[in-house]
């Protein structure tokens, strides 16, 4: 059975699933459709044309939907999707995207944002991604599965991180990441490979290997990146995840420019 407190704000025209429950001094706009066993604890603002999917867990004071923070932005309907079963903390916000780029701001299923953390305008946040608390993203920034942002990491706009990748906290983004990559530094420098995501998501031992041997090879043999790149491929491009990182340097639309060092322990799967 559906709950709405007393003391919410809900607009004619809202869509509201099966069994949800709304709690006190809720505003929910009349453009917003929430999903099927949705809760909403108290205080959330949803807003605009914002599409919440089911068993999703909003806790007070988060706002979804609001304009995109963006000068270019015309006032047009844009929108802000956000999957199933997603777990969204105290004061995080979300902002619909601009009328570039489809005009929409996407979120997958199973992402937990903690407290205060920011999902920008036009972003693509992929299924059961992790945001620590105060993580930030800029607009038109793209998100794999499955990574993880340590507190308060923040991403510049137009950035891609690939799947599986580690964003450890206080880390200031500016540059592709690859998928499985570890970064770290006030300018995330790539540090190795997220080694323990790659475990915990229980992918085999002998893949991990050959995609750490792949990854010294591509960034710390001799010749041109582009030539190692050539010969990475050649090699090991049988790989399901060699050839997922291959792809995505070469889908760039620019060459990466993270700077990349040795970590000075690195665990062994």
């Amino acid at each position: 059975m559906t709950v709405i407190d007393p003391t919410a704000r809900v607009a004619s025209g809202a869509v509201i699933g099966r069994d949800v429950f709304i709690g006190p001094y809720c505003m929910i706009d009349a453009d917003v459709t929430i999903g099927d066993s949705c809760r909403l604890a108290g205080h959330v603002h949803v807003t605009g044309n914002t599409t919440i999917g089911p068993r999703s867990m909003i806790y007070p004071f988060a706002s979804l939907g609001t304009p995109p923070q963006s000068v270019k932005y015309r006032g047009g309907p844009t929108r802000l999707v956000v999957g199933a079963q997603c777990d969204i903390r105290e004061n995080v916000t979300m902002n619909r995207g601009t009328e570039d780029n489809g005009g929409i701001t996407e979120v997958g299923d199973r992402c937990f944002f903690m407290v205060g953390s920011h999902v920008a305008h036009d972003c693509k946040v992929g299924n059961d991604v992790t945001f620590a608390n105060n993580v930030v993203l800029g607009g038109h920034v793209t998100v794999g599965d499955f990574v993880v942002f340590g507190g308060q990491a923040a991403v510049r706009q137009f950035v891609r991180i690939g799947q599986s990748a580690m964003v450890v906290g206080l880390s200031g983004v500016r540059a592709d990441v690859i998928p499985f990559g570890l970064v770290q530094g006030p300018l995330a420098d790539l540090i190795g490979l997220n080694v323990v995501g790659m475990r915990r998501r229980g992918l085999s031992k002998d893949a991990i290997h050959r995609l750490r041997k792949a990854y010294d090879s591509m960034f710390f043999g001799a010749g041109t990146f582009r030539d190692r790149l050539d010969k990475v491929e050649a090699e090991s491009g049988d790989n399901p995840l060699v050839a997922e990182v291959i792809a995505f340097i070469r889908s760039g639309s620019r060459p990466l420019t993270m700077a990349i060092r040795r970590a000075q322990v690195q665990e062994s799967p």
